[in-house]
């Protein structure tokens, strides 16, 4: 076996094994008081407000390879103590949907994304995403963390637990193959 085979298995078997510690998605998320702005959606925020400074949290949803402008966006979501992940989500407007098996650990859809009829183009020829078990190790919304200064970072705990404070942000990723590898900004 050649290294770069030996490396692509590792990455996947990290990947479905990230997915299921990384991606609790999907969780009720917890009580909410009524927010006194409501945010934009993803889906329709301007362009501008990826570049633009955020005093909450920063939201981001990039469906990568797939290139699915409904899922795709960039929003600040006012909060001012750290927050969990999922309520941060829902403040966005972002709609994550688990699979069968595992409907509050992993994230199998972003705003519909990809949808059960669209075919996904991957090295191995097309594939489907049902929804039913797991994601598959070559095709999966990934869950990143980016500090307010510095490099983004694979989120070490799911929705459900993950905690984001102001100034910071964060990213759910779609990769094919592993690509993109990281998110973009």
């Amino acid at each position: 076996m050649t290294l770069t085979k030996i490396r692509t298995a590792a990455a996947s078997s990290l990947a479905a094994a990230g997915l299921l510690f990384a991606l609790a998605a999907c969780s009720t998320p917890a009580a909410t008081q009524p927010s006194t702005s409501a945010p934009a959606s993803p889906a329709t925020a301007s362009s501008s407000a990826a570049s633009e400074p955020c005093a909450g949290v920063k939201v981001v949803v990039d469906s990568g390879a797939l290139k699915q402008a409904a899922a795709d966006g960039s929003v600040c979501v006012p909060v001012d103590a750290p927050t969990l992940a999922s309520k941060v989500l829902d403040e966005a407007k972002v709609k994550t949907e688990g699979t069968d098996a595992y409907p509050k650990e992993l994230v199998c859809r972003v705003n519909g994304v990809p949808a059960a009829d669209f075919d996904i183009a991957h090295k191995g020829g097309t594939y489907r995403e049902e929804c039913k078990k797991m994601p598959a190790a070559f095709a999966y919304w990934s869950l990143w963390v980016k500090p307010a200064s510095g490099p983004w970072a694979y989120a070490q705990e799911g929705l459900a637990t993950l905690k984001v404070s102001p100034g910071q942000s964060l990213e759910l990723l779609y990769t094919v193959d592993g690509a993109p590898a990281t998110p973009a900004a």
